[in-house]
């Protein structure tokens, strides 16, 4: 191939490599990171305002709602670029994930409960709190951009 010929492969503006569509994956991230936030300040205001909050029947609500988010982001950034949506859902759920850890540590300095942040007896992200939400981020990410692929497909005929 001389530098006259065109590129057999043909190159998509926006689109990175493995098929990343960045736009899309930042709309589904900023969708998710909203979801994570709203359900971040609910969950510290029950915690503040009630007396046994960790064995209240809030928990288990609140995190299926931070599950929802995760896969919201996943489906809107997989809706939005079909042609990969796998990726670009995983990368959407990740993305939201990163972007909630600034909010949780924002959440927990406004807090002010004398508590470590990584170390004591209840701290504000716990190491291995940090691995699971990774993952969970990535594997529902990744349904959510199935689906939302799979929608993409079915609304194209």
């Amino acid at each position: 191939m001389t530098p006259t010929e065109p590129s057999s492969s043909p190159v998509t503006p926006g689109t990175g490599p493995a098929g990343v569509e960045w736009s899309p994956v930042l709309r589904g991230a900023v969708l998710g990171l909203c979801v994570l936030v709203a359900v971040s300040v609910v969950e510290a205001i029950l915690d503040r305002n009630m007396d046994n909050f960790k064995d209240s029947g809030w928990i288990v609500p609140l995190f299926l709602l931070i599950l929802v988010g995760y896969t919201l982001g996943g489906y809107v950034a997989g809706r939005a670029a079909p042609t990969s949506p796998l990726t670009n859902g995983t990368l959407a759920g990740l993305f939201a994930f990163v972007g909630w850890i600034p909010v949780r540590i924002i959440i927990w300095v406004a807090r002010d409960e004398n508590k470590g942040l990584f170390t004591g007896h209840s701290p504000a992200i716990r190491p291995g709190q940090l691995l699971g939400h990774v993952v969970i981020a990535a594997g529902l990410g990744l349904l959510g951009g199935w689906l939302g692929g799979r929608a993409a497909l079915r609304a194209r005929g």
